[in-house]
């Protein structure tokens, strides 16, 4: 499994709680790595196991921290590119959406050897949007949740998420855009991507 994976779960516990709550994690986890490599791959059975002992170390359920992620990654100035990454899907959070099946091949051009879950994405009626995601790692559906939660925000949209579980080997996410233009969109421009990368 790529090793951007298990670093940007170490970034997110050791900059949301400190390098303590990391080292308690860890030695939860019962793995021999303090640390993880970006650009390594590590072995799949690693992943379950520092989800547990992350959940152990912080008290909360693997899937509040999995969404914690995923709106982390949004949110947090070290992580700019995925919010980047993301606003090249759409205009608008909708559009946003109906480019989720995009995503997997978006991220491998942007980072080599990094495959996430298939994604698919229906549209049962106008606004209302169920996604699937099938595949490694387990848990994935829950990082989408908070990652399409920080983007709703970012795009000034009130919209509703709710993590059904899984079914056939996919977990589903339910999304219902309640109001596109909420509130404020943040904003996103070509120049304004270039001026954050070299900040």
């Amino acid at each position: 499994m790529h090793g951007l994976i298990f670093r940007t779960v170490e970034a997110f516990v050791s900059d949301s709680f400190g390098p303590e709550a990391w080292a308690k994690a860890v030695a939860c986890s019962d793995l021999e790595v303090a640390s993880f490599e970006a650009m390594l791959q590590y072995d799949p059975a690693h992943f379950p196991k520092l989800l547990n002992g992350c959940a152990r170390a912080l008290n909360r359920p693997q899937s509040v921290i999995l969404e914690d992620i995923g709106a982390y990654l949004i949110t947090h100035q070290n992580h700019a590119s995925v919010r980047r990454l993301m606003r090249f899907g759409g205009d608008t959070f909708p559009e946003l959406l109906r480019s989720l099946d995009d995503l997997p091949g978006r991220t491998r051009l942007a980072v080599s050897g990094l495959d996430l879950p298939q994604v698919q994405v229906r549209e049962t009626i106008p606004h209302h949007f169920m996604i699937s995601c099938r595949g490694e790692p387990q848990g994935f559906g829950h990082v989408l949740v908070g990652l399409l939660r920080a983007m709703a925000d970012d795009y000034g949209t009130l919209a509703v998420l709710d993590h059904q579980g899984v079914r056939n080997g996919s977990e589903v996410i339910d999304v219902r855009v309640i109001e596109t233009f909420f509130a404020e969109d943040r904003g996103f421009t070509l120049a304004r991507a270039a001026e954050e990368e070299t900040t």
